[in-house]
Order: C-alpha cells, then sequence, then structure tokens
C-alpha cells in the first residue's frame, strides 16, 4: 500500500484560483477591492519570508497589499499606534502582525489591539471565542486550511477517530476544537495529545485521522500508526543543509515508513504551508465583504 499525496500546493492553486474570480467580481459589481496590510518588526530571516510571500500571493490574486517594515528596536506604544490608524483606514479590511515579535512588546497586547473584523489571522479573542462557540468568525489560518484539506480530498470526519498531537494555540487547539464541532468537516472524536501523554503511541494507533504540530522531526514513527490511517504533517523543522546551501525539511512524521501504511499523508513542503498562506487571502476576502455589507 503506498498512500495517496494530499497536496496542499495543488489544493491551494485551486482555491487561489476561485478566490481570483471572487476578487475580480467584487471589483466589478461592487467597486471593493480588498485591502491588506502586514507588519513586521525586525529581520528575522524566517518571518521576512513568510511576509514576502504573503504578500506576492495577495497581489497575485488582485488584493492590495502594503508590507510595513519597522526597525527591531521599536517601541510597543509606536507599534500599538499603527495598527490603530490602520484599525480605522477602510481600505484596509486586513491587519497581520508578523509573530514572533521582539521580546520587549507584549505580543498579546498587539494582536488584541486588531480590529476583530479585520483580524484575519484569527487570533483575536473575540475570533477565538467565536470559533469556540461555532459562531461566524475568522478561522485560524492553519486549522482552516487543514480543513479544507480534507474535505477536498474527500476524507470522512464524521465519527471518525482524530488523534492531534500538540497543543499549542495556533495548531492543536483550534483544530481539535474545529473537529469537534457539529459542523462540515468536524462531528469527529477528538484527542489532543501533547508533552505529558502517557504512552503516545497508544493514541496515535487509534486515529483514523492524525495530525501532528509538535515541531519535532519524524517523532512519530512508522510503527505508532495503523493501515489506513489519513496523516496531516503540520511540521516544518530544518535538519540540515543541501550542497546548493538550501534547507533539507523534514516533517513531525516519518514520511518514508508512514506513507507505506497510510491510506493519505501530506507531504513537507508542499503541505498544510501552501494551504495557510491561501486562506489568509480567504479571510481577507471575507473581511471585505464584510466591511461592505455583502456578508
Amino acid at each position: 500500500m503506498s498512500a495517496k499525496i494530499l497536496s496542499g500546493t495543488e489544493t491551494a492553486k485551486t482555491i487561489r484560483e476561485e478566490l481570483t474570480v471572487e476578487v475580480a467580481e467584487l471589483k466589478d459589481k461592487h467597486n471593493v477591492v480588498p485591502g491588506l496590510v502586514t507588519i513586521l518588526v525586525g529581520e528575522d530571516p524566517a518571518s521576512q519570508s513568510y511576509v514576502t510571500a504573503k504578500n506576492k500571493t495577495a497581489k497575485a490574486l488582485g488584493i492590495n497589499s502594503e508590507q510595513v517594515t519597522l526597525p527591531v528596536d521599536t517601541n510597543e506604544e509606536d507599534l500599538l499606534a499603527l495598527v490603530e490608524k490602520y484599525n480605522n483606514d477602510a481600505a484596509v479590511n486586513g491587519i497581520l502582525v508578523q509573530l514572533p515579535l521582539p521580546k520587549h512588546v507584549n505580543e498579546a497586547k498587539v494582536l488584541d489591539s486588531i480590529d476583530p473584523n479585520k483580524d484575519v489571522d484569527g487570533f483575536h479573542p473575540v475570533n477565538v471565542g467565536n470559533m469556540v462557540l461555532g459562531e461566524k468568525c475568522f478561522l485560524p489560518c492553519t486549522p482552516h486550511g487543514i480543513l479544507e484539506l480534507l474535505q477536498r480530498s474527500g476524507t470522512e470526519t464524521s465519527g471518525a477517530e482524530v488523534v492531534i498531537v500538540g497543543r499549542s494555540n495556533i495548531v492543536g487547539k483550534p483544530i481539535a476544537n474545529l473537529m469537534l464541532q457539529k459542523r462540515e468537516g468536524g462531528n469527529a472524536t477528538v484527542t489532543l495529545c501533547h508533552t505529558r501523554t502517557k504512552d503516545l503511541a497508544f493514541h496515535t494507533k487509534r486515529a483514523d485521522i492524525l495530525i501532528a504540530a509538535v515541531g519535532v522531526p519524524k517523532v512519530i514513527t512508522g510503527d505508532m500508526v495503523k493501515e489506513g490511517v489519513v496523516v496531516i504533517d503540520v511540521g516544518v523543522n530544518r535538519i540540515g543543509k543541501a550542497e546548493s546551501g538550501k534547507a533539507i525539511l523534514a516533517g513531525d512524521v516519518d514520511f518514508d515508513a508512514i506513507k507505506e501504511k497510510a491510506a493519505a499523508i501530506t507531504p513537507v513542503p508542499g503541505g498544510v504551508g501552501p494551504m495557510t498562506i491561501t486562506m489568509l487571502m480567504k479571510n481577507t476576502v471575507q473581511a471585505a465583504k464584510m466591511a461592505n455589507g455583502l456578508l
């Protein structure tokens, strides 16, 4: 048995094509152009790469995109003032502050200062609360991307045993909440595992759907899963460099071993990553519609 590859690259491409049509219709029929602002503090290479990719994607879809890069020593007060400026700018529908922020800045305070109606990352407590309640809100981008991958691949979630390894606020907790809800892509029985879980393999072997999001390369081995499992690997771990100087990446699961047992599996790279950026764009378009009374 060799697993079906769940390509986030291909699925994201399909969704972006849909969004391109949607953005064009917004402009032609309503004279509305979605606007996204990304704010980066400092020059962390990974963060710069992420922000550049987000802006490039936005522009390709026809979304107005502005990138603001601030010095690493920018104080919290100035950053909060900048966020407030964009909160009050009607041309801006989505505000994204790239994390992590420098240590002298309170991340929670900055994220809380973003207008919930422009919080396209889905991190504001208002959006998190609405998500937990099953109300309309911006879903956090990586969990949203996982749901889209599962649904568009035809993976049945209703009644499935879903095991999630990792309890972060960005992936583990929200995807657990979403998949247990009475909703499309939900209705699953969910087990959330973490660093204090006893006998992790006991739980992972029960999974019909396994979602690994711990940031430890190949921590899930072939003997820890059952035949026919669907595996979503969120991990992107740098484990070395190729002769070309390009980083060698590995997921949280042992891909080569598990693909021989799994029904379907996401690759790293090219799995969840492209979906995350695409869901950010989807949220931005949704924000523009909301702001203009079109939802």
